[in-house]
């Protein structure tokens, strides 16, 4: 009995994986759709008109306001700063809100570099509201209060803005009145930096091309990605303003907005440069912030949104967009239940069921296609960027762990703190984060069950080795892999790390110098 049940919960976890491995062909065929409408004529592309065709004089520009929400981000604020004072607009037009929450000294080097950009003539202001209430969301509600703009852009404080971007966003508001949001892409600032940042910048890359870029052009709901996006001021207040019971803000006004029969516009060739985080404990902190955010969202909007008189193909994908983070509960199990099947095949007759897996096999390519239609979309060199896709799967079965946490506290309604994601000012291979404030402090327990799945795995790969089970092997390689790296890389990016190697450094010298002791003693 226990035997069926597990083989049973394994099928279960595996078919789970298997629908959302499959929605990637979905995507696959929608970019290859739109790809042949443009390359036909029957999709149009959308050509707006300059500002100067717009408004002519300056004079007659709408007034904009950026946002720039942050909390202790001294190493990167400055830069921020600077690259919104480069942005070409009318100062008169131009309103900049620092929505300052920090509690060190980001705060004297803000107001020291707001006092800089005032001498210069621009309209900028620092605002402490004093508390963290509603974290991001509730700063930018705040600051929407004086915003002067009828449009508000919003930039996050890894963000460098490049001069252009009103002069590219604002014309495609003019295109439609509906028109509430254009988001641009994420560009990298420092992708190269390590392997780390490579996968992530492979994973961004999937989903800017993949998912934002083909749901727009499909019809489908796309989101604000929380930065990089200029909103109509009136559709955020049509909205309903920012909401702070979810982890994703920008998700969720993105989904109010667009149920009120607001558009979005994605712009695939306008991009917004951003620092990647360099070590894995901000980047941890990052995808439990999005995991946990998006699980909310869906809790909170897939009842509407299937109430509503939607075509039901828009219905599914937004679906599968609120719901997708639920694989990572079902990579965890799968991960647990792997060496078991091995085991309980040696011990019964269960070829018909092994033989009825292996058709699970062809949707894990959909994943695989859509990322390898995105490096090619965006770079020349696509081929040697998808090669890193092995490392990038890995790591997303190792931080199953940490994204199940996310998914099991949302679903239970737990509310947690919106834990910002450290950034260092790193852009070039010679930069070093790990003597910089913001590194972990800490090892969260998280860590130590990722190290202990990995010894489960290589348990699990020894015992399949043993019964000969060559095709569970290449699985067991990929959690053990994905496991030890987010595992150790945990300890290794975070300061208890330095006091592991200097106690082991003291070990070693005292073992080394009883030893030489004794061979003293002996001659």
């Amino acid at each position: 009995m226990l035997e069926i049940f597990v083989l049973a919960l394994y099928f279960v976890s595996i078919l789970v994986l298997s629908v959302f491995g499959s929605h990637g062909f979905v995507l696959v065929y929608y970019y290859f759709k739109n790809k042949k409408e443009e390359a036909e004529g029957r999709k149009r592309k959308l050509s707006p008109k300059t500002l100067e065709e717009l408004f002519g004089d300056e004079k007659n520009y709408p007034n904009v306001t950026i946002q720039l929400p942050i909390y202790n981000e001294l190493y990167v604020v400055s830069r921020l700063l600077d690259a919104v004072s480069r942005i070409e607009y009318p100062k008169e037009k131009l309103q900049i809100q620092v929505l300052d929450d920090s509690t060190d000294e980001t705060v004297q080097v803000v107001a020291l570099k707001v006092m800089e950009l005032k001498r210069k003539g621009f309209d900028i202001e620092h605002i402490r509201r004093g508390t963290r209430e509603g974290f991001k969301a509730g700063a930018l509600k705040y600051g929407l209060k004086f915003a002067k703009g009828d449009f508000i852009a919003i930039f996050d404080a890894d963000f460098v803005p490049k001069s252009d971007f009103l002069k590219k966003t604002l014309p495609y508001f003019y295109l439609d009145g509906n028109i509430g949001m254009v988001q641009t892409r994420w560009e990298h600032l420092n992708d190269n930096y390590s392997l780390l940042t490579q996968a992530q910048a492979l994973a961004l890359n999937g989903h800017f091309i993949m998912e934002q870029y083909v749901r727009n052009e499909s019809g489908f709901f796309i989101t604000f990605n929380g930065t990089g996006g200029i909103w109509r001021k009136s559709c955020i207040e049509d909205a309903g303003g920012w909401e702070t019971d979810t982890l994703a803000e920008d998700m969720d006004l993105s989904y109010r907005a667009q149920l009120k029969k607001w558009k979005f516009i994605f712009l695939k060739d306008v991009v917004s440069p951003a620092e990647l985080p360099a070590e894995i404990n901000a980047l941890k902190s990052q995808q439990f912030r999005w995991t946990k955010g998006a699980i909310e969202v869906g809790l909170k909007y897939l009842k509407e949104i299937w109430r509503e008189n939607l075509p039901l193909k828009l219905k599914l994908e937004a679906t599968f967009q609120l719901t997708n983070n639920f694989v990572f509960p079902f990579i965890l199990l799968t991960a647990l239940l792997n060496p078991m099947v091995v085991v309980i095949k040696e011990s019964g007759d269960y070829n018909w069921y092994y033989f009825i897996m292996g058709a699970f096999v062809l949707p894990f390519f959909g994943p695989f296609l859509v990322y390898t239609l995105a490096q090619r979309e965006i770079y020349s060199n696509w081929k040697d960027k998808i090669i890193l896709f092995p490392l990038f799967l890995a790591g997303s079965m190792g931080l199953a762990v940490n994204n199940t946490r996310a998914v099991i506290l949302a679903l239970l309604r737990k509310k947690t703190e919106f834990v910002r994601t450290p950034k260092y000012g790193i852009e070039s291979e010679e930069e070093k984060w790990e003597t910089k404030k913001y590194v972990a402090s800490r090892v969260e327990w998280v860590t130590y069950v990722e190290i202990l799945l990995a010894l489960y795995m290589f348990a699990g790969m020894m015992v399949s080795v043993y019964y000969l089970e060559l095709a569970a092997i290449p699985f067991q390689v990929m959690f053990f892999a994905g496991f030890s790296f987010i595992g150790i890389l945990s300890i290794k990016h975070s300061k208890v790390w330095n006091e592991y190697v200097v106690k082991l450094y003291l070990i070693w010298n005292i073992i080394r110098g009883k030893f030489i002791y004794k061979s003293s003693n002996v001659r």
